[in-house]
Parts: C-alpha cells; structure tokens; sequence
C-alpha cells in the first residue's frame, strides 16, 4: 500500500504532496517522515501483522503513519476523531491494536485504554523527532504479501453496529488504481480533503493523490470558506463532495463572489445525488458534477465516465469502473434480475474486502462471492448504475417497498427546504409509514401541511408523509449518511400513536 509513496518521492521529490495551512510538505519530505515514524514503531516493538489504532485529524502525519506501517507489515487501525469512548471500545475490543497514535481528544482516549507509554500524541513536542522530515532513516527491509492486511476501515453503522473492514494490500493497490482512473488524476491535479481520513473516502483520497503525484490540501475540519478560498487561491482542480458540502455550496450566499473556474468537476460521493442541489451549485457556480459510487467493503464501485463529460449524468453512479461487475437480485427471492429490476445491488472485484472483524459477520456479506451492498437500485442494459435506497432503510406501506432517497428528492426540490431526511413509523394498519424530518432555510415560510401536500401531489398516494417534523438539523455521518435510526429512535414514540389507523 505504501508503493504509491515511494514512487511519487523518487519521481517527484520536490513536488509538493500535501498542503496543511501555510505548511507544505514535498513527496520527499513524506517519504522521510515516512521511514522516521517507521523507525519509531519498531523501538515499540510493532512488526509484522501488528495492529496499530491511528485516532488523528486530517493533518500529513497521518499519511505519514499509514505508509510507514504499511512498509512494516504493521496493520493501520482507522479510528474517527470524533467518536466518543463507547465507540473507541467497541474498535478496539474488535482489533486488539497494541499501539497508538493521535492528537486532541483521540490522546486521552487511547492512552486510557492502551497505556501512556503506548500512544504517540502528534502534538506533543516529541512527536516531530519522530515524524522527522529531514530524517536520513532507511525504510525498514521488509515487503509485505499481497495477500496480507494492510488497513482496518470501519463501516458506517447506520443500520448496525459498526464493523472493522479488512483490506489486504492487494485491495487497496487496486482501489487506489480504479480510483485513479475514475477521477482521471495526474500529476498535476490538486484537490482538498475536508472528509475524515479515518473513512474510506478520506483514506482513498489520500492514496490515490500519492500514487497520482498530485497535490492535496487537507482541513482540520469542514469549513466552506475556507474550501473555497482555497479553490480560488491554489487554482484546485478537482473537489470533493459529501451530501452536506453540497447543501453548503447551494446555500452559500456569495458563491458567486468566487472564481471556481479552475475546477474540472466537484465529485459527488457518499450518498445519491441529489440533482435539485447539484443543478443549483452548477447554475450558481459553472462547475458540474461527477457522481461516482463505493462501499468501505469495496471502495471504488463506479462513476461517470470522466473523460466524456458530455455523457456525465446526475441521475446514475455512472458505470462499472475497472474489473468491478454488477449485477441486481430480487430483494425476497436473491435471483439475479434483468436490466431494469429493481433490486439488491451485488458487486465482485478484486478490491473486495478480506471479511468483517467480528469475523462471523463475513459470510453474510457475500453472496457466492458477490459483496451485497444493502443499496436497493437497477442497471441500465448498457450497465449504468441507478440507486434508490437502502435495503433496511425502506419502508413497507400496506406491502408496497417506499424508497426515502424518492420522497426526500421532491422535498429537496422545494427552495424553503435546506435539508431533509425520510423514514419510516410503526402503523397499526399499514406496517410502517414514511415520516419526513426537515431543516427550513431561515426565513422560509412554508407549514408541514404544504410539504406534505407537495409530496402528495408529487408521488404515488402510498408514498404521501403522515408526519413532517421541523429540526434544527438532519443527523449525518462524517461521511455524509443520514443517521435514519437516531431519528427514527427520537421520533417513533411520538409518532406512532398518532400514526396508528391514521391511514
């Protein structure tokens, strides 16, 4: 996995690979760093199929860590920065690292459960003996199997607990290549990382600009402006999108008050598009969309053809990219279903993941080989990728399958509306009917009845909401996933009373 960096340092070793503030760190100034840190870890006694817990913002020593456990054989860890303790137990009991290495809050949590003198704190004044970017350290004479694990990704948890996804060096050396190739990335292409590096988004981003030679910016947090200024200044030519940067960007006031016109495309991935937010960012702004798709188990699916954007569309992930395949099976029966049915979307490459720690949760996954990725959607007969929803996220009215992603694509249509979530209630009469929850833009003036009404007027009558509820916010992952169940957890006491033969 750390190949890409060695190859960028030898042929672009002044080349700046990442950004961080005023900071600029050269391919070479990576690589040594790179066989610092990895010196370090083995005065800590980590080797060979080692776990290692990387807790960390988006900041280059986490480049710098990944590589240089990679040329170890030492297995990465990915731990969100903003998970709280019940979360870091549950990562931990899963993979059992005996090291660690992070900053903020991540430092006190590990050290808790791992020991002081088992945790690098980035911030501290040692760390930068050993993340040295002037270090004359050799990397370590070592070369991992193909067949080994390289990293540990969480999966989202939106429907379950979160599980470690393996991902052997094979994997990921090949996801990094499909990646590539879908973004069409070069040397010379710089783009920004906003996203958390612990998700596999974040991750592959990483990766792939190292392997890419290109340049990177990286933010501590999510900060439109601040991406936007950057877009400006550093003439960014690709950007990144999750569901929220995207509502940002259509809801940003003075987008027009910025020269984006550097930029290629601002890549959507995540969640579906949603084509009422992109077509406003591109009227606002010039710069269109290119939609693609991956899983953590599998993390480059498919995307728009990017050097044919006169065939880029909103309305589909794109095609296949490299040696996935796809196909959709029957969400009762498992059987494959032809172009247009609607069903389970089944995915095999080579960049499948290895297995699930707990283990025992791998075997459900995979379908005689095919990851089942929990996206209910349909192919086009020339293979492009349509997605609707989530398999345990629809909602079941009097038999009848109710996509959210559908109903929430006619509320986000609405100008008043700045974000919205659907999910689905308990009813005595219908099964479940689908609720919405919905952030106004400030002064909008629009009542729950006209939402509900639009939607009634939009879509089949079974698919009408019972409920509109008013938030502050919609709940997302980092990554961009509405949080279905908080809400569902929050709002179905209040709800399904009232619900109850409301049909």
């Amino acid at each position: 996995m750390h190949s890409g960096l060695e190859s960028a340092a030898a042929r672009f070793p002044d080349h700046p690979g990442v950004l961080a503030g005023n900071d600029v760190w050269t391919y070479a100034e990576l690589q040594r760093a790179s066989n610092a840190a990895a010196r370090h870890l083995v005065v800590q006694g980590i080797g060979p199929g080692d776990h290692l817990a990387l807790m960390t913002t988006n900041r280059p020593e986490f480049m710098v860590v990944v590589n240089a456990a990679s040329m170890l054989g030492a297995v990465p860890v990915l731990l969100n920065a903003a998970w709280k303790a019940f979360e870091v137990d549950t990562a931990l009991a899963l993979t059992a690292p005996r090291y660690g290495v992070a900053d903020g809050d991540g430092v006190g949590l590990l050290t808790e459960r791992l020991g002081l003198r088992s945790v690098l704190d980035l911030d501290a004044e040692t760390a930068s003996a050993v993340v040295d970017r002037t270090s004359d350290a050799q990397p370590p004479d070592y070369t991992p199997s193909e067949d080994d694990d390289a990293v540990f990704v969480f999966s989202s948890g939106t429907t379950d607990r979160p599980k470690a996804v393996r991902h052997t060096h094979r994997s990921m050396v090949l996801a990094i290549a499909h990646w590539r190739l879908a973004l069409g990335l070069g040397h010379d292409d710089r783009f920004q990382v906003a996203t958390p590096p612990a998700h596999i988004l974040g991750l592959l981003n990483l990766l792939t600009a190292t392997s890419a030679g290109a340049t990177v910016r990286l933010h501590r947090r999510f900060d439109l402006d601040a991406e936007l200024r950057a877009i400006q200044e550093d003439r960014m030519t690709l950007e990144m999108a999750v569901a929220p940067i995207a509502l940002a960007m259509a809801n940003h006031p003075d987008l027009e008050a910025y020269d984006l016109s550097s930029l290629r495309y601002v890549m959507w991935g995540a969640t579906p598009v949603t084509p009422a937010v992109a077509e406003t960012v591109t009227a606002r702004s010039g710069v269109r969309w290119l939609p693609a798709y991956g899983t953590s188990e599998v993390p480059v699916i498919a995307a728009n053809p990017v050097g044919e954007p006169d065939r880029w569309r909103l309305d589909s992930a794109g095609l296949a990219v490299g040696d996935v395949e796809l196909r959709v099976v029957d969400l009762t029966s498992g059987a494959v279903l032809p172009s247009g049915g609607t069903g389970e979307i089944e995915v095999r490459s080579a960049t499948a993941m290895a297995g699930y720690l707990p283990e025992e949760a791998t075997a459900a996954a995979f379908d005689d080989g095919w990851y089942r990725t929990g996206d209910v959607g349909w192919l086009e007969p020339d293979g492009w990728v349509h997605l609707t929803d989530r398999c345990k996220e629809m909602i079941k009215v009097s038999g009848f399958q109710v996509a959210p992603a559908e109903i929430e694509a006619v509320l986000h249509a609405h100008p008043g509306v700045v974000d919205c979530a659907v999910f689905g209630v308990a009813d005595a009469r219908a099964g479940e009917v689908p609720v919405a929850a919905v952030q106004l833009a400030r002064d909008a003036e629009i009542s729950s009845e006209e939402l509900q009404q639009l939607v009634t007027e939009t879509l089949a009558g079974y698919k009408r909401l019972h409920h509109v509820v008013i938030v502050d916010v919609v709940p997302r992952t980092p990554s961009g996933k509405v949080l279905r169940r908080n809400l569902r957890d929050e709002w179905a006491p209040r709800l399904t009373t009232a619900s109850t033969g409301a049909n």
